[in-house]
């Protein structure tokens, strides 16, 4: 084995250590369950914008009840799905404002709670030191604008990618290049190096500004890289994984919703496992 191979196994025991002396996998499962309930208000927000966009086009709407109407042999479920629209419809900004607040409450509270899972890995010691609580309002407003800064972040990374994949299909289309066999691999080693990238910032983001936490910076960058290339595997392997949940009788009825909680389960293990890496790093002088 190299010589300088044995501090990074050094460093990854370490890492696993402290991620499971501090409850890694249990603040993990917790973080899966707060994002999982906080789908409920997005998928409530999601169902007014639907409503506004069907009340302010009467054609679509139309064409979506009679779509249901002609696509779906049962009467039951076609007037079941029709009501649905109706209400959709008609209580659109009732379930738009109380979805939107609930999102806003259970998105700070997410924050809070990842924040806090991260600081318990990154902590020289377990205990939070009384000096470090702050008041509960000061704590919600910091988690406030933090949320937004995530969003922001999560826009950035997202649009990076997106604009990355657009350009490059683009300059394909441009020169011709579609029916070249070689170039597939590097067109593919591009996109991923710019997805990497992109989650690189996300994380970066997370592991430091989120936790205000002020950890050796060589570490940082190495656990930030190994989070972001981690997650592009989690990515990765979802997106095999989730057609074939799919694919049988009981995965149609409940393989996005394991594949979901899945994703998140894992997302919440790397971010802790990175924080901890972070954290027990050799300090340099």
């Amino acid at each position: 084995m190299p010589r300088d191979f044995v501090p990074f196994i050094a460093h990854l025991i370490r890492a696993a250590q402290r991620f499971n002396d501090r409850m890694g996998s249990q603040f993990g499962a917790a973080i899966t369950y707060f994002s999982f309930l906080s789908l409920i208000p997005i998928l409530m927000l999601s169902f007014a914008i639907a409503g506004f966009v069907l009340a302010s086009n009467p054609d679509l709407l139309t064409r979506l009840i009679n779509g249901i109407a002609n696509s779906i042999s049962d009467p039951s479920l076609a007037n079941t799905l029709k009501n649905s629209v109706d209400t959709a419809v008609n209580q659109r900004t009732t379930v738009g404002l109380t979805g939107l607040a609930i999102a806003l409450y259970s998105g700070v509270n997410w924050v809070g709670n990842l924040r806090e899972a991260i600081l318990a890995q990154s902590r020289d010691v377990w205990e939070r030191h009384h000096a470090e609580k702050e008041k509960i309002y000061s704590q919600y407003i910091r988690d406030f604008f933090s949320l937004f800064g995530l969003l922001f972040a999560l826009v950035i990374t997202l649009s990076l990618t997106s604009i990355a994949g657009s350009a490059q299909a683009t300059l394909v289309h441009a020169f011709g290049l579609e029916g070249i066999e070689w170039l597939r691999p590097a067109w593919t080693l591009i996109g991923m190096t710019i997805s990497i990238s992109a989650n690189y910032l996300l994380f970066l983001w997370i592991l430091w500004i989120l936790p205000r936490h002020q950890p050796e910076r060589k570490a940082l960058f190495q656990g930030t890289l190994m989070a972001a290339i981690g997650f592009e595997i989690i990515k990765y392997i979802m997106t095999i994984m989730l057609p074939k949940l799919a694919s049988s009788p009981s995965g149609a009825a409940f393989g996005s919703v394991i594949g979901l909680m899945a994703f998140f389960y894992f997302f919440a293990r790397l971010t802790l496992f990175c924080a901890a890496w972070i954290a027990t790093a050799e300090k340099t002088s």
